[in-house]
């Protein structure tokens, strides 16, 4: 396990690397300069199970208000740079706990170096990151296209920039919207990196097709040993990032705690609003992360009362009733509006 030989950085107050549980990040997309917008949703997405969240910092009146933000949240905050080293700095004198930079488009080696130094005062890691759509122009020549040798070898000369200016609080992250190519990347950089690694494939797209490359790429990579924390990229809203996180993480047994949800596909046997139902359920179990437990919602008298006694409780419809089975045994017959209720009040209950 790669995972667990990495170096462990910390990040505000959260621990990354060094065989830590695997981070979930995510990225505001609000106006970093209006405070009350990005809170709200920084609260949101902490809510929902985000541990560490990154925003852009394209301006000084950004830097400046990563200061107020900084105040109304409890989970560390990233500033995610471009171009500009002097924002990074702003970034960090505001109460950034880490900064997201690519040196390549920080400029000369005296701004990078100017970067490190604010960093190395405050100890504040940085997240040196390279992205397959900014793959420097001689890489791409030198393989014929972008590549992931290309990205490696760009990631790897980043490092030793910051490595010569005598730093090495870091974290490396290397993306790219082409899965195998990030899975590829991934192989050939772990082993020769001693950083923790931030995993996502970027650019991933809408809520569907962004959850399947991600959770694909997340999937092979993660399973390899690979990763110290995680971004699941998707265009909307980010708390959807948070869920899929939670589920990539638990489907592959590297995150405990959680409700698991197993819901039948639905047929023309069933004969009560399953769909609803299990959507309604999906929501509602968000609210007992405290809870290790199995929740099966089924349709029909065929599989429903057998795959529902495999979880620790569940649901098995009927013809406008259901049965509420709990750790194997039929509890109750109930009308159809009263199991939603009759589930949650069981979670309430349930012995911690």
């Amino acid at each position: 396990m790669y995972r667990d030989n990495t170096k462990k950085v910390m990040i505000g107050n959260v621990a990354v690397g060094g065989g830590n549980p695997i981070r979930i990040q995510s990225m505001t997309n609000t106006k970093t300069e209006d405070v009350k917008a990005t809170v709200a949703q920084i609260h949101a997405l902490e809510k929902a199970g985000c541990e560490i969240i990154r925003s852009t910092v394209p301006t000084m009146e950004a830097a400046l208000a990563l200061k107020e933000i900084k105040k109304e949240i409890s989970i560390p905050l990233v500033a995610d740079i471009h171009f500009d080293y002097r924002m990074a700095i702003a970034a960090m004198e505001n109460g950034a706990d880490k900064i997201r930079i690519n040196p390549g488009n920080i400029g000369s080696i005296d701004r990078i170096k100017a970067v490190v130094d604010c960093a190395k005062e405050r100890n504040i890691p940085i997240r040196v990151g390279v992205n397959s759509g900014s793959l420097e122009k001689e890489l791409v020549e030198k393989y014929n296209g972008v590549t992931a040798e290309g990205i490696v070898e760009s990631a790897l000369e980043k490092v030793r920039i910051i490595e010569e200016l005598g730093y090495d609080n870091l974290v490396v992250s290397i993306k790219s919207s082409d899965v195998l190519m990030c899975v590829k990347a991934h192989e050939i950089l772990a082993p020769v990196c001693p950083y923790p690694l931030h995993v996502g494939i970027t650019e991933a797209g809408t809520v569907i097709s962004g959850n399947i490359k991600s959770s694909i790429g997340l999937a092979l990579i993660l399973s390899q040993g690979i990763g110290d924390t995680i971004r699941v990229s998707l265009t909307g809203d980010p708390v959807e990032e948070i869920k899929s996180a939670k589920q990539i993480l638990r489907t592959l047994g590297l995150r405990k705690g959680g409700i698991e949800v197993v819901s039948c596909p639905t047929c023309g046997r069933t004969s009560i609003d399953l769909i609803g139902l299990a959507n309604k359920v999906e929501t509602m179990v968000q609210a007992y992360d405290d809870l290790d437990l199995k929740v099966a919602v089924m349709g029909c008298v065929v599989n429903g009362p057998g795959e529902a006694k495999e979880a620790d409780i569940g649901i098995a419809g009927g013809q406008g009733v259901g049965l509420l089975i709990k750790k194997g045994e039929i509890m109750k017959k109930l009308p159809e509006a009263e199991l939603l209720s009759a589930l949650e009040n069981e979670l309430k209950n349930w012995e911690r």
